[in-house]
């Protein structure tokens, strides 16, 4: 990580250098160019340091900007979509999404910030979707298809996907990718702008280089950056929790096994291939059990 910047120093490069690509054509930069261009290096240094890891990450929302956005689209996604009440599955959920937050309240209280879930509103929904996904917005609304359970299949399995879902929250990541997002659209707009007097098929070609820099150098790298932390902070809340871990790895073996093997190069994809993500719960398992038993020392 820059000491400067909250974004690594490899993201950093590469947006950069995607701007100089086209840069590089306009020798001489208007001022108004060269002002967009310092508004936007203002935004990719802004800061914010995670409660949970104590590490700066590039994140210009606080929780109090954030968090009412995503409340008042999760509850607009909850009306427009047929939610299962009332059932079996749909109480497992709840309650399995209880114990893991629970877990993260015992995570907080280790790291000496017992205060900072007030402005979380757990919340957790089964819908009627046969896709295999779930997802958490920021301030800890999740969302589980009915698509993804028999591939969790059983108590466990659901709490590695869980645990998953409720660390991408604890861990900022939705600010953070917003974050990136409004940089990102910064910088299209300068890049727009810089490129505006070149002949039109040099334009195309400046723009689309620069697009697949900073989406394949940038963005995508930052993503898959995000599910792996998620993945191991999610190990160990379920740890907390009482669940087995070795199911986490076993999940993803499913998971591979239900997508028959079809995924994009991890160079291209937003997530780590699941060889990667299986190889790394195995690794990580002995030193989340060893943190869960710290923390659980404290109590």
């Amino acid at each position: 990580m820059s000491k400067n910047h909250c974004i690594s120093n490899k993201t950093l490069t590469a947006i950069v250098s995607s701007w100089l690509q086209f840069t590089k054509f306009t020798p001489n930069p208007n001022h108004e160019k060269k002002y967009i261009f310092l508004v936007v290096l203002s935004v990719l240094s802004s800061c914010k340091v995670n409660q949970l890891t104590g590490k700066k990450t590039f994140n210009v929302f606080s929780n109090k900007q954030l968090f009412p956005m995503a409340f008042s689209q999760y509850e607009s996604f909850l009306k427009e979509h047929p939610v299962i009440r009332n059932t079996s599955e749909s109480q497992n959920i709840k309650d399995i999404g209880g114990r893991i937050a629970k877990a993260a309240q015992l995570y907080f209280e280790y790291k000496g910030a017992p205060n900072y879930l007030k402005e979380y509103a757990w919340e957790y929904n089964l819908v009627q979707n046969d896709q295999r996904n779930a997802w958490c917005m920021p301030g800890g609304k999740i969302v589980f298809y009915t698509g993804i359970l028999p591939v969790a299949a059983n108590s466990d399995g659901i709490a590695a996907i869980m645990g998953h879902e409720v660390a991408h929250a604890l861990l900022d990541h939705g600010g953070q990718r917003m974050s990136l997002s409004l940089a990102q659209q910064g910088l299209n707009l300068v890049a727009l702008k810089a490129t505006e007097k070149q002949p039109e098929k040099k334009r195309k070609a400046i723009l689309t280089a620069y697009g697949l820099g900073s989406t394949v150098g940038a963005v995508l790298p930052f993503s898959r950056k995000h599910e792996s932390e998620a993945d191991k902070i999610g190990l160990e809340l379920m740890i907390l929790a009482g669940y087995s871990p070795q199911e986490a790895p076993l999940l993803w073996e499913r998971m591979r096994a239900a997508s028959g093997g079809k995924a994009p190069p991890e160079l291209l994809s937003t997530h780590p291939s699941s060889q990667r993500r299986i190889d790394n719960l195995k690794r990580w398992i002995p030193e989340a059990q060893k943190k869960a038993a710290e923390i659980q020392s404290r109590e």
